[in-house]
């Protein structure tokens, strides 16, 4: 419950493109610098997104193991179908 109150920030594009997850894995803000919009080449952009995103999804992963790690004294809990 309290990692939902807490963020990480991944970045792309040499920060062009700004992520903010919650502890929780939710995708709270995308932010998208004016330089990052190239009309000719869309796929740059999606590229950065999807990676700023990615980076955001791993690092709040890394939170939770981190919060949840002291707690579980380091137990598997995947192996219990927790999905954790």
């Amino acid at each position: 419950e309290a990692l939902k109150h807490e963020e990480v920030e991944a970045s792309a594009g040499g920060g062009m493109v700004k992520v903010k997850v919650s502890g929780d894995l939710v995708v709270k803000s995308i932010v998208i610098s004016p330089e990052a919009i190239d009309p000719d080449d869309p796929d740059l952009l999606q590229d950065m997104v999807l990676a700023a995103v990615n980076e955001g999804l791993r690092a709040a992963q890394e939170l939770q193991q981190s919060k949840l790690g002291g707690l579980t004294g380091g137990m598997d809990l995947g192996s219990l179908g927790l999905g954790l």
